[in-house]
Protein backbone atom coordinates (compact mmCIF):
# COMPACT_ATOMS: atom_id res chain seq x y z
CA UNK A 1 0.00 0.00 0.00
CA UNK A 2 2.62 2.58 0.63
CA UNK A 3 4.80 1.67 -2.48
CA UNK A 4 1.34 2.60 -4.02
CA UNK A 5 0.46 5.73 -2.17
CA UNK A 6 4.53 6.75 -2.84
CA UNK A 7 3.96 6.19 -6.60
CA UNK A 8 0.77 8.34 -6.64
CA UNK A 9 2.26 11.36 -5.07
CA UNK A 10 5.01 11.41 -7.20
CA UNK A 11 2.77 11.16 -9.71
CA UNK A 12 1.19 14.11 -8.43
CA UNK A 13 4.19 15.95 -8.07
CA UNK A 14 5.20 15.51 -11.52
CA UNK A 15 2.20 16.93 -12.86
CA UNK A 16 1.92 19.92 -10.54
CA UNK A 17 5.50 20.90 -11.62
CA UNK A 18 4.58 20.49 -15.08
CA UNK A 19 4.63 24.39 -16.89
CA UNK A 20 2.36 25.85 -17.88
CA UNK A 21 2.19 24.78 -21.42
CA UNK A 22 1.74 21.40 -20.77
CA UNK A 23 -1.18 22.03 -18.91
CA UNK A 24 -2.76 24.25 -21.39
CA UNK A 25 -2.06 21.15 -24.05
CA UNK A 26 -3.64 19.15 -21.99
CA UNK A 27 -6.80 21.43 -21.31
CA UNK A 28 -6.91 22.00 -25.40
CA UNK A 29 -9.68 20.78 -27.54
CA UNK A 30 -7.58 19.94 -30.32
CA UNK A 31 -10.63 18.74 -32.58
CA UNK A 32 -11.82 22.59 -31.93
CA UNK A 33 -9.05 25.20 -31.87
CA UNK A 34 -9.66 28.11 -30.72
CA UNK A 35 -10.73 31.03 -33.50
CA UNK A 36 -7.55 32.97 -33.07
CA UNK A 37 -5.11 30.15 -34.17
CA UNK A 38 -7.24 29.45 -37.00
CA UNK A 39 -5.76 30.16 -40.65
CA UNK A 40 -8.32 32.67 -42.54
CA UNK A 41 -8.27 30.63 -44.95
CA UNK A 42 -10.48 27.99 -43.40
CA UNK A 43 -13.19 30.77 -42.60
CA UNK A 44 -13.63 31.95 -46.26
CA UNK A 45 -15.60 28.88 -47.26
CA UNK A 46 -18.21 29.94 -44.62
CA UNK A 47 -18.14 33.37 -45.16
CA UNK A 48 -18.72 32.76 -49.11
CA UNK A 49 -21.57 30.02 -48.26
CA UNK A 50 -23.10 32.17 -45.31
CA UNK A 51 -23.58 35.35 -46.86
CA UNK A 52 -25.14 33.56 -49.83
CA UNK A 53 -27.21 31.25 -48.17
CA UNK A 54 -28.27 33.40 -45.47
CA UNK A 55 -27.96 37.07 -46.64
CA UNK A 56 -28.10 37.15 -49.76
CA UNK A 57 -30.89 34.50 -49.98
CA UNK A 58 -32.96 33.33 -46.93
CA UNK A 59 -36.45 35.52 -45.13
CA UNK A 60 -34.92 38.91 -47.04
CA UNK A 61 -35.24 37.81 -49.79
CA UNK A 62 -38.14 35.81 -49.63
CA UNK A 63 -40.44 38.74 -48.26
CA UNK A 64 -39.15 41.32 -50.54
CA UNK A 65 -40.09 38.69 -53.22
CA UNK A 66 -43.79 39.22 -51.87
CA UNK A 67 -43.56 43.12 -51.41
CA UNK A 68 -42.56 43.52 -55.10
CA UNK A 69 -45.16 40.91 -56.32
CA UNK A 70 -42.69 38.58 -58.18
CA UNK A 71 -43.84 35.71 -56.15
CA UNK A 72 -47.02 35.23 -54.35
CA UNK A 73 -47.41 34.85 -50.80
CA UNK A 74 -49.66 31.39 -50.14
CA UNK A 75 -50.18 28.68 -47.55
CA UNK A 76 -51.77 30.01 -44.75
CA UNK A 77 -48.96 31.33 -42.87
CA UNK A 78 -46.44 33.86 -42.52
CA UNK A 79 -46.46 34.22 -46.58
CA UNK A 80 -49.99 34.54 -46.37
CA UNK A 81 -49.31 37.33 -43.71
CA UNK A 82 -46.87 38.97 -45.77
CA UNK A 83 -49.49 38.62 -48.83
CA UNK A 84 -52.10 39.83 -47.12
CA UNK A 85 -50.33 43.19 -45.51
CA UNK A 86 -50.86 42.04 -41.88
CA UNK A 87 -48.85 44.54 -39.61
CA UNK A 88 -48.07 41.61 -37.25
CA UNK A 89 -45.88 39.51 -39.87
CA UNK A 90 -44.66 42.68 -41.87
CA UNK A 91 -43.58 44.83 -38.97
CA UNK A 92 -42.73 42.82 -36.29
CA UNK A 93 -38.83 42.22 -35.40
CA UNK A 94 -38.91 38.57 -35.01
CA UNK A 95 -40.22 38.16 -38.89
CA UNK A 96 -36.12 38.89 -40.03
CA UNK A 97 -34.64 38.03 -36.73
CA UNK A 98 -32.86 34.78 -38.30
CA UNK A 99 -31.17 36.71 -41.28
CA UNK A 100 -30.44 39.55 -39.13
CA UNK A 101 -28.25 37.16 -36.95
CA UNK A 102 -27.01 35.37 -39.32
CA UNK A 103 -25.81 38.49 -41.29
CA UNK A 104 -24.11 39.99 -37.90
CA UNK A 105 -22.82 36.22 -37.55
CA UNK A 106 -21.09 37.03 -41.03
CA UNK A 107 -19.99 40.18 -40.39
CA UNK A 108 -18.29 39.21 -37.03
CA UNK A 109 -16.24 35.95 -38.91
CA UNK A 110 -15.48 38.32 -42.20
CA UNK A 111 -14.39 40.99 -38.92
CA UNK A 112 -11.75 38.22 -37.88
CA UNK A 113 -10.38 37.29 -41.09
CA UNK A 114 -9.66 40.98 -41.77
CA UNK A 115 -7.50 41.05 -38.53
CA UNK A 116 -5.98 37.92 -39.14
CA UNK A 117 -4.88 39.49 -42.87
CA UNK A 118 -3.69 42.90 -41.60
CA UNK A 119 -0.57 43.94 -40.01
CA UNK A 120 0.40 42.65 -36.83
CA UNK A 121 -2.22 39.12 -37.32
CA UNK A 122 -1.91 35.33 -37.64
CA UNK A 123 -1.79 35.79 -41.15
CA UNK A 124 -0.57 39.25 -42.17
CA UNK A 125 0.04 39.67 -45.83
CA UNK A 126 -2.39 37.49 -47.76
CA UNK A 127 -3.74 40.26 -49.19
CA UNK A 128 -6.03 38.02 -51.52
CA UNK A 129 -7.83 36.73 -48.93
CA UNK A 130 -8.21 40.43 -46.96
CA UNK A 131 -9.19 41.68 -50.51
CA UNK A 132 -12.06 38.63 -50.53
CA UNK A 133 -12.98 39.13 -46.99
CA UNK A 134 -13.38 43.01 -47.56
CA UNK A 135 -15.50 42.18 -50.51
CA UNK A 136 -17.96 40.23 -48.64
CA UNK A 137 -17.85 42.49 -45.59
CA UNK A 138 -19.06 45.38 -47.96
CA UNK A 139 -22.40 43.12 -49.61
CA UNK A 140 -23.08 42.18 -45.73
CA UNK A 141 -23.46 45.11 -44.74
CA UNK A 142 -24.83 46.80 -48.22
CA UNK A 143 -27.68 44.33 -47.80
CA UNK A 144 -28.44 44.99 -43.82
CA UNK A 145 -28.57 48.78 -44.25
CA UNK A 146 -30.51 49.01 -48.04
CA UNK A 147 -32.93 47.03 -45.69
CA UNK A 148 -32.96 48.31 -42.68
CA UNK A 149 -31.98 51.96 -42.61
CA UNK A 150 -29.37 53.24 -40.02
CA UNK A 151 -28.26 49.55 -38.28
CA UNK A 152 -24.97 49.18 -36.14
CA UNK A 153 -21.62 48.98 -38.18
CA UNK A 154 -18.73 50.59 -37.12
CA UNK A 155 -19.05 48.73 -33.11
CA UNK A 156 -20.90 45.82 -34.62
CA UNK A 157 -19.40 42.14 -34.96
CA UNK A 158 -16.58 42.97 -32.65
CA UNK A 159 -17.76 40.50 -29.96
CA UNK A 160 -17.83 41.37 -26.10
CA UNK A 161 -15.77 44.43 -27.06
CA UNK A 162 -19.20 46.35 -27.66
CA UNK A 163 -22.46 44.87 -25.99
CA UNK A 164 -24.56 47.23 -27.28
CA UNK A 165 -23.17 48.28 -30.20
CA UNK A 166 -24.17 51.90 -31.88
CA UNK A 167 -26.43 52.59 -34.67
CA UNK A 168 -24.44 54.86 -37.49
CA UNK A 169 -26.16 56.24 -40.13
CA UNK A 170 -26.22 54.57 -43.76
CA UNK A 171 -25.07 57.55 -45.69
CA UNK A 172 -21.39 56.98 -43.23
CA UNK A 173 -22.13 53.32 -43.51
CA UNK A 174 -22.42 53.59 -47.07
CA UNK A 175 -19.35 55.60 -47.60
CA UNK A 176 -17.26 53.39 -44.68
CA UNK A 177 -18.21 49.75 -44.80
CA UNK A 178 -19.58 49.36 -48.35
CA UNK A 179 -17.89 51.27 -51.07
CA UNK A 180 -15.14 52.22 -48.98
CA UNK A 181 -14.30 48.54 -48.12
CA UNK A 182 -15.24 47.34 -52.05
CA UNK A 183 -12.13 49.57 -53.06
CA UNK A 184 -10.19 48.23 -50.29
CA UNK A 185 -10.59 44.79 -51.31
CA UNK A 186 -10.47 45.95 -54.67
CA UNK A 187 -6.85 47.24 -54.08
CA UNK A 188 -5.80 44.75 -52.10
CA UNK A 189 -6.63 41.83 -54.88
CA UNK A 190 -5.13 44.20 -57.09
CA UNK A 191 -1.87 43.44 -55.13
CA UNK A 192 -1.88 40.03 -54.50
CA UNK A 193 1.04 37.96 -56.39
CA UNK A 194 0.41 34.77 -53.86
CA UNK A 195 -2.72 32.79 -54.27
CA UNK A 196 -3.21 31.82 -50.19
CA UNK A 197 -6.91 31.42 -49.88
CA UNK A 198 -6.51 27.79 -52.78
CA UNK A 199 -9.48 25.79 -52.72
CA UNK A 200 -11.02 27.39 -49.46
CA UNK A 201 -12.15 29.81 -52.09
CA UNK A 202 -15.21 27.56 -53.45
CA UNK A 203 -16.13 30.75 -56.06
CA UNK A 204 -12.64 31.44 -57.77
CA UNK A 205 -10.25 28.67 -56.27
CA UNK A 206 -8.33 32.22 -55.35
CA UNK A 207 -7.94 33.86 -59.04
CA UNK A 208 -7.79 36.94 -57.76
CA UNK A 209 -8.82 38.61 -61.51
CA UNK A 210 -12.46 37.18 -60.54
CA UNK A 211 -12.82 38.54 -57.33
CA UNK A 212 -11.27 41.92 -58.54
CA UNK A 213 -14.42 41.30 -61.76
CA UNK A 214 -17.22 41.15 -58.42
CA UNK A 215 -15.71 44.02 -56.49
CA UNK A 216 -16.42 46.31 -59.31
CA UNK A 217 -19.79 44.18 -60.11
CA UNK A 218 -20.86 45.29 -56.58
CA UNK A 219 -19.65 48.85 -57.09
CA UNK A 220 -21.36 49.34 -59.85
CA UNK A 221 -24.57 48.45 -58.27
CA UNK A 222 -24.20 50.11 -55.15
CA UNK A 223 -23.26 53.19 -56.45
CA UNK A 224 -26.32 53.06 -58.38
CA UNK A 225 -28.07 52.48 -55.06
CA UNK A 226 -26.96 56.38 -54.18
CA UNK A 227 -28.14 57.81 -57.09
CA UNK A 228 -31.43 60.09 -55.47
CA UNK A 229 -28.70 61.53 -53.54
CA UNK A 230 -26.04 61.88 -56.12
CA UNK A 231 -27.26 62.96 -59.34
CA UNK A 232 -23.49 62.83 -60.76
CA UNK A 233 -22.73 59.27 -59.94
CA UNK A 234 -23.80 57.74 -62.78
CA UNK A 235 -20.99 57.99 -64.47
CA UNK A 236 -18.86 56.34 -61.89
CA UNK A 237 -21.15 53.46 -62.18
CA UNK A 238 -20.62 53.39 -65.52
CA UNK A 239 -16.93 53.43 -65.04
CA UNK A 240 -17.04 50.48 -62.24
CA UNK A 241 -19.23 48.13 -64.45
CA UNK A 242 -17.43 48.73 -67.16
CA UNK A 243 -14.42 47.63 -65.35
CA UNK A 244 -15.81 44.90 -64.09
CA UNK A 245 -16.44 43.31 -67.43
CA UNK A 246 -12.81 44.39 -68.73
CA UNK A 247 -11.70 41.93 -66.04
CA UNK A 248 -13.91 39.60 -67.27
CA UNK A 249 -17.15 39.72 -65.29
CA UNK A 250 -19.49 37.12 -66.47
CA UNK A 251 -22.26 36.40 -63.50
CA UNK A 252 -21.27 34.88 -60.42
CA UNK A 253 -23.31 32.02 -58.85
CA UNK A 254 -22.93 29.63 -56.02
CA UNK A 255 -23.84 25.92 -57.44
CA UNK A 256 -22.97 24.17 -53.99
CA UNK A 257 -26.00 22.53 -54.30
CA UNK A 258 -27.21 18.94 -56.14
CA UNK A 259 -30.65 18.46 -54.82
CA UNK A 260 -30.04 15.44 -53.21
CA UNK A 261 -28.73 16.18 -50.02
CA UNK A 262 -27.43 19.84 -50.15
CA UNK A 263 -30.66 22.06 -51.71
CA UNK A 264 -30.83 25.30 -53.11
CA UNK A 265 -32.41 27.63 -50.28
CA UNK A 266 -35.83 28.62 -52.25
CA UNK A 267 -36.44 25.06 -53.33
CA UNK A 268 -36.08 23.88 -49.40
CA UNK A 269 -38.13 26.56 -48.50
CA UNK A 270 -40.54 25.88 -51.47
CA UNK A 271 -40.50 22.22 -50.60
CA UNK A 272 -41.25 22.10 -46.77
CA UNK A 273 -44.21 24.82 -46.32
CA UNK A 274 -45.63 25.67 -50.35
CA UNK A 275 -45.29 28.56 -49.06
CA UNK A 276 -44.94 30.82 -52.37
CA UNK A 277 -46.64 30.50 -56.10
CA UNK A 278 -45.98 33.10 -58.88
CA UNK A 279 -48.61 36.42 -59.36
CA UNK A 280 -50.54 37.69 -61.94
CA UNK A 281 -48.18 41.34 -61.98
CA UNK A 282 -45.34 38.95 -63.42
CA UNK A 283 -48.14 37.09 -65.95
CA UNK A 284 -49.35 40.07 -67.02
CA UNK A 285 -46.14 42.00 -67.64
CA UNK A 286 -44.61 38.37 -69.64
CA UNK A 287 -47.70 38.51 -71.66
CA UNK A 288 -48.51 41.97 -72.74
CA UNK A 289 -44.83 41.38 -74.24
CA UNK A 290 -45.26 37.41 -75.65
CA UNK A 291 -42.34 36.55 -73.56
CA UNK A 292 -42.46 32.90 -72.89
CA UNK A 293 -40.40 32.61 -69.78
CA UNK A 294 -43.76 32.40 -68.81
CA UNK A 295 -44.60 28.83 -69.17
CA UNK A 296 -41.58 28.74 -66.36
CA UNK A 297 -42.45 31.28 -64.47
CA UNK A 298 -46.38 30.20 -64.24
CA UNK A 299 -46.34 26.72 -63.70
CA UNK A 300 -48.64 23.78 -62.87
CA UNK A 301 -45.59 22.20 -60.19
CA UNK A 302 -48.04 19.53 -58.75
CA UNK A 303 -48.45 17.32 -61.46
CA UNK A 304 -45.77 18.84 -64.24
CA UNK A 305 -48.24 19.99 -66.87
CA UNK A 306 -46.60 23.46 -67.89
CA UNK A 307 -48.72 26.36 -68.53
CA UNK A 308 -48.73 28.91 -70.65
CA UNK A 309 -50.38 32.42 -71.23
CA UNK A 310 -53.89 31.28 -71.36
CA UNK A 311 -53.62 29.77 -67.64
CA UNK A 312 -53.05 32.99 -65.74
CA UNK A 313 -56.14 32.08 -64.26
CA UNK A 314 -54.07 29.55 -62.33
CA UNK A 315 -51.98 32.21 -60.38
CA UNK A 316 -51.85 34.17 -56.97
CA UNK A 317 -53.61 37.60 -57.79
CA UNK A 318 -51.55 39.83 -55.34
CA UNK A 319 -53.72 40.53 -52.38
CA UNK A 320 -56.90 37.80 -52.47
CA UNK A 321 -57.12 36.43 -49.47
CA UNK A 322 -58.56 33.33 -50.86
CA UNK A 323 -55.51 32.56 -52.86
CA UNK A 324 -53.17 33.17 -50.12
CA UNK A 325 -55.02 30.72 -47.79
CA UNK A 326 -54.15 28.17 -50.50
CA UNK A 327 -51.71 25.60 -50.13
CA UNK A 328 -50.44 23.16 -53.17
CA UNK A 329 -53.15 24.59 -55.67
CA UNK A 330 -51.42 27.64 -57.37
CA UNK A 331 -48.65 27.72 -59.86
CA UNK A 332 -45.24 28.20 -59.09
CA UNK A 333 -42.15 29.01 -60.89
CA UNK A 334 -40.97 25.79 -62.38
CA UNK A 335 -37.75 26.14 -60.98
CA UNK A 336 -38.69 25.81 -57.27
CA UNK A 337 -38.49 22.10 -58.03
CA UNK A 338 -34.85 21.96 -58.31
CA UNK A 339 -33.11 21.51 -55.75
CA UNK A 340 -29.89 21.74 -57.81
CA UNK A 341 -30.13 25.44 -59.05
CA UNK A 342 -27.56 27.85 -58.60
CA UNK A 343 -27.68 31.13 -55.91
CA UNK A 344 -26.52 33.96 -57.75
CA UNK A 345 -24.28 36.33 -55.91
CA UNK A 346 -24.56 38.84 -58.77
CA UNK A 347 -26.07 37.66 -62.35
CA UNK A 348 -24.50 38.91 -65.79
CA UNK A 349 -28.06 40.33 -66.61
CA UNK A 350 -27.93 42.72 -63.31
CA UNK A 351 -24.61 44.32 -64.34
CA UNK A 352 -26.01 44.61 -68.63
CA UNK A 353 -29.02 46.36 -66.68
CA UNK A 354 -27.02 48.57 -64.57
CA UNK A 355 -24.91 50.02 -67.13
CA UNK A 356 -28.24 50.02 -69.59
CA UNK A 357 -30.28 52.09 -66.94
CA UNK A 358 -26.96 54.00 -66.40
CA UNK A 359 -26.48 55.27 -70.37
CA UNK A 360 -30.08 55.73 -70.60
CA UNK A 361 -30.36 58.47 -67.89
CA UNK A 362 -26.73 60.11 -69.48
CA UNK A 363 -28.51 59.92 -72.96
CA UNK A 364 -26.14 57.38 -73.99
CA UNK A 365 -26.71 54.11 -76.32
CA UNK A 366 -28.00 51.52 -74.32
CA UNK A 367 -28.86 49.27 -76.65
CA UNK A 368 -26.48 46.57 -76.47
CA UNK A 369 -25.95 46.48 -72.79
CA UNK A 370 -29.78 45.97 -72.83
CA UNK A 371 -30.02 43.27 -75.12
CA UNK A 372 -27.48 41.19 -73.49
CA UNK A 373 -28.74 41.71 -70.07
CA UNK A 374 -32.21 40.41 -71.44
CA UNK A 375 -30.27 37.37 -73.25
CA UNK A 376 -28.46 36.54 -70.07
CA UNK A 377 -31.63 36.31 -67.73
CA UNK A 378 -33.23 34.13 -70.48
CA UNK A 379 -30.01 31.82 -69.76
CA UNK A 380 -30.72 32.15 -66.56
CA UNK A 381 -34.03 30.78 -66.20
CA UNK A 382 -33.28 27.90 -68.38
CA UNK A 383 -30.35 26.90 -66.67
CA UNK A 384 -32.37 27.02 -63.32
CA UNK A 385 -35.41 24.84 -64.91
CA UNK A 386 -33.07 22.07 -65.69
CA UNK A 387 -35.40 20.47 -68.30
CA UNK A 388 -38.69 21.21 -65.80
CA UNK A 389 -40.30 23.23 -68.11
CA UNK A 390 -40.26 22.88 -71.62
CA UNK A 391 -38.68 26.44 -71.96
CA UNK A 392 -37.41 27.68 -76.10
CA UNK A 393 -34.33 29.59 -75.09
CA UNK A 394 -34.70 32.20 -77.20
CA UNK A 395 -33.37 36.01 -75.33
CA UNK A 396 -31.57 37.32 -78.44
CA UNK A 397 -34.17 37.35 -80.48
CA UNK A 398 -37.37 38.25 -77.28
CA UNK A 399 -35.03 41.34 -76.91
CA UNK A 400 -34.89 42.50 -80.70
CA UNK A 401 -38.31 42.98 -80.53
CA UNK A 402 -38.29 45.71 -77.63
CA UNK A 403 -38.21 49.00 -77.64
CA UNK A 404 -35.37 50.15 -75.50
CA UNK A 405 -36.16 52.82 -73.15
CA UNK A 406 -36.03 53.78 -69.58
CA UNK A 407 -39.70 52.27 -68.25
CA UNK A 408 -38.79 48.74 -70.47
CA UNK A 409 -35.05 48.47 -68.79
CA UNK A 410 -36.76 48.80 -65.13
CA UNK A 411 -39.53 46.25 -66.63
CA UNK A 412 -36.73 43.91 -68.07
CA UNK A 413 -34.86 44.19 -65.07
CA UNK A 414 -37.61 43.23 -62.83
CA UNK A 415 -38.33 40.55 -65.36
CA UNK A 416 -35.05 39.07 -64.95
CA UNK A 417 -34.92 39.17 -60.88
CA UNK A 418 -37.99 36.78 -60.80
CA UNK A 419 -35.53 33.66 -59.47
CA UNK A 420 -33.11 35.09 -57.08
CA UNK A 421 -32.88 38.63 -57.32
CA UNK A 422 -36.05 40.08 -55.27
CA UNK A 423 -33.90 42.43 -52.91
CA UNK A 424 -32.47 43.90 -55.41
CA UNK A 425 -35.99 44.89 -57.29
CA UNK A 426 -37.28 46.20 -53.63
CA UNK A 427 -34.00 48.47 -53.83
CA UNK A 428 -35.30 49.09 -57.36
CA UNK A 429 -38.69 50.24 -56.52
CA UNK A 430 -37.92 52.23 -53.70
CA UNK A 431 -35.35 53.96 -55.64
CA UNK A 432 -37.26 54.74 -58.81
CA UNK A 433 -40.17 56.00 -56.21
CA UNK A 434 -38.19 58.27 -54.70
CA UNK A 435 -37.31 59.94 -57.99
CA UNK A 436 -40.55 60.19 -58.52
CA UNK A 437 -41.04 56.85 -61.09
CA UNK A 438 -43.41 54.56 -61.51
CA UNK A 439 -42.08 51.84 -63.71
CA UNK A 440 -43.03 48.69 -61.61
CA UNK A 441 -46.65 48.94 -61.34
CA UNK A 442 -47.87 47.10 -58.03
CA UNK A 443 -50.95 45.68 -58.11
CA UNK A 444 -51.84 44.51 -54.52
CA UNK A 445 -55.11 46.75 -53.61
CA UNK A 446 -53.82 45.87 -49.52
CA UNK A 447 -50.81 48.01 -49.59
CA UNK A 448 -53.25 50.81 -49.24
CA UNK A 449 -55.47 50.13 -46.35
CA UNK A 450 -58.26 52.86 -45.15
CA UNK A 451 -56.12 55.31 -46.61
CA UNK A 452 -53.05 54.35 -45.05
CA UNK A 453 -49.81 53.01 -46.74
CA UNK A 454 -49.36 49.18 -45.64
CA UNK A 455 -46.36 48.62 -48.44
CA UNK A 456 -43.45 48.40 -46.37
CA UNK A 457 -40.79 51.36 -46.71
CA UNK A 458 -37.78 49.27 -45.27
CA UNK A 459 -37.81 45.79 -42.49
CA UNK A 460 -37.56 46.36 -38.66
CA UNK A 461 -34.70 45.76 -36.84
CA UNK A 462 -34.18 42.03 -35.55
CA UNK A 463 -35.76 40.61 -32.43
CA UNK A 464 -32.51 39.80 -30.69
CA UNK A 465 -31.08 43.25 -30.36
CA UNK A 466 -34.33 45.54 -29.77
CA UNK A 467 -34.57 42.90 -26.66
CA UNK A 468 -30.86 42.96 -25.68
CA UNK A 469 -30.11 46.39 -27.05
CA UNK A 470 -31.30 49.75 -25.29
CA UNK A 471 -30.45 51.68 -28.50
CA UNK A 472 -31.95 49.49 -30.43
CA UNK A 473 -34.93 49.24 -28.29
CA UNK A 474 -35.67 52.60 -28.70
CA UNK A 475 -34.76 53.24 -32.62
CA UNK A 476 -37.21 50.08 -32.83
CA UNK A 477 -40.21 52.34 -31.42
CA UNK A 478 -39.21 55.40 -33.18
CA UNK A 479 -39.58 53.88 -36.68
CA UNK A 480 -42.84 53.50 -38.65
CA UNK A 481 -41.24 51.14 -41.37
CA UNK A 482 -44.12 52.48 -43.64
CA UNK A 483 -43.57 55.94 -43.56
CA UNK A 484 -39.93 56.40 -42.77
CA UNK A 485 -38.05 56.07 -45.94
CA UNK A 486 -34.39 55.00 -45.51
CA UNK A 487 -31.79 57.41 -46.20
CA UNK A 488 -31.09 56.62 -50.12
CA UNK A 489 -34.28 56.31 -51.20
CA UNK A 490 -35.46 59.74 -49.96
CA UNK A 491 -35.83 59.88 -46.15
CA UNK A 492 -33.06 60.58 -43.18
CA UNK A 493 -33.16 57.02 -41.24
Amino acid sequence: MKKHITIALLSLLTITSCGDGVMDYLNRDTSNPAVDVVPAKFSITDAIVSTAFTTISGSYCWYSSCFTEQEFGTGNNQFRNAEVRLRSEVAAATTYNNEWNGTYGNIANLRTIIEKTSEGGLNEGQVDILGIAQILFAVNFGILTDLHGDIPCSEAGWGSKFLNPKIDTQESIYNDAVLGMLDQGIANLKSATTNYVGTQDILFKGTAKNWIALGYAFKARYLLHTYYQNRNVLSDVITAANNAIEAGFDGVELSFFNGVDQDNPWSAFWWSRYYTGSTSTVVDLMNARNDNRVVAYNFEIFDGTQYGPTAAKRCGVPGNEVDAAMTNSLNAPAWLDNGGQTINIFSKSELYFILAEAKMRTSGDATEDFKTAVTAAFDDIDAANDGIADFDNNGADYAAGLTVSLEEIMIQKYLSQIRDGQIEAYNDIRRCKALGENWIKLQNPLNTQNGVNYWPERYPYGNSSVISNPIIEAAFKSIDIYTDKIWLFGGSK
